[in-house]
């Protein structure tokens, strides 16, 4: 099932995930809801707290348009290394309209576990790396604009604000 994304500055997007205990069939419910919803938004990675569930849970794929999906489902991911730099565009279906240049590992390893409960290490680079970071950060209550400088969030703000007022994108 599609389930609605919460957009910026819905609050529930600011707060801080739990762990998932038990994975169970409401888990892997949850998790092809979450899968639907990215696919049909379309998006390359969503997390639990976007559709309102406050777990550890992150969704991504970010295979290209003529390549089969590749699902990645992290239950309680944590990045257990991290290594480089990046700056690249980075855009959110939360914050629906908005892309900005975010600064990211180049590389991390993530260890989570899949739907069996088995824990698992990826090891991500390029698009996949920046997907994992940016995603994990949802589930710390973090949008990518809060990484942002001071002086370009408040463009942000009031940039988002003048989208919203004109209906060029609906809360």
């Amino acid at each position: 099932m599609v389930r609605k994304i919460l957009h910026y500055p819905d609050p529930e997007l600011k707060k801080k995930s739990q762990p998932v205990t038990v994975i169970n069939e409401k888990t892997r419910e949850l998790v092809r809801d979450m899968a639907e919803t990215m696919y049909a938004a379309p998006g390359v990675g969503l997390a639990a707290p976007q559709i309102g569930v406050h777990q550890r849970i992150v969704v991504i794929d970010v295979s290209g348009k003529d390549e089969p999906p590749m699902l990645i489902v992290a239950i309680n991911p944590v990045f257990i290394h991290t290594e480089g730099e990046s700056y690249e565009e980075e855009g959110c279906l939360s914050v629906p309209g908005y892309a900005a240049n975010v600064r990211r590992h180049e590389m991390v390893v993530v260890k989570a576990l899949n739907l069996d409960g088995e824990e698992y290490t990826c090891k991500a680079e390029g698009l996949l790396s920046i997907a994992f970071q940016h995603e994990i950060d949802h589930l710390d209550g973090t949008l990518f604009v809060d990484h942002l400088s001071t002086l370009k969030r408040e463009m942000f703000k009031k940039k988002y604000r003048r989208m919203l007022e004109s209906g060029e994108i609906k809360e």
